[in-house]
């Protein structure tokens, strides 16, 4: 869908880095180095983000690094139409809301980390969750969204112990009850 409306492909992966996550900030060579682009192509795409308002920047050493800009007014639209595209929305409506007790849903793995990827990993806290249902309902919404989608499922003090110990994991909040 985004593809259809966005015709260049650097731009389109700069959405996706910035949009899927907000916490996601790179600067000019890394963007580079993971997109396999030219610095020149990022750069371009880079600067019409920063004049729109849409990324914000600061200056860390000698790197100019960029995130998305949380303010601007359309940021909440354009996160909600790349949750779409990615099938999020899709995966809150036909996994999270019928399973049990459920206090929240984190995205980890590539798609924390705003990049693209053929595999969904999320993390899901709850008191109490059907599994054989979770896996109908994965199987369903795999198909609708094209995507494999892995999972792990903590109660509230094995989560709380598996941030004590991956405390520089990237992840973010889909859905929370």
């Amino acid at each position: 869908m985004l593809n259809a409306l966005i015709t260049s492909k650097t731009r389109l992966k700069i959405i996706l880095k910035f949009f899927l996550n907000s916490d996601n900030k790179s600067y000019l060579r890394s963007l580079a180095k993971e997109f396999d682009v030219s610095t020149n192509s990022i750069r371009q795409e880079l600067d019409r983000f920063e004049e729109a308002n849409l990324l914000s920047t600061e200056i860390e050493g000698n790197k100019k690094y960029f995130r998305a800009n949380t303010k601007h007014p359309l940021y909440n639209d354009i996160h909600n139409i790349v949750l779409k595209q990615i099938g999020f929305d899709q995966i809150i409506d036909e996994v999270i809301m019928k399973l049990g007790k459920i206090i929240a849903v984190f995205v980890t793995g590539d798609f924390a980390k705003g990049k693209n990827n053929k595999i969904i990993d999320l993390l899901f806290i709850a008191d109490k969750i059907n599994k054989e249902y979770l896996n109908k309902l994965i199987d369903k919404a795999e198909k609708l969204i094209k995507r494999k989608i892995r999972y792990i499922i903590f109660n509230k003090t094995e989560f709380d112990e598996y941030i004590k110990n991956n405390k520089d994991e990237k992840m973010f909040l889909l859905w929370k009850n």
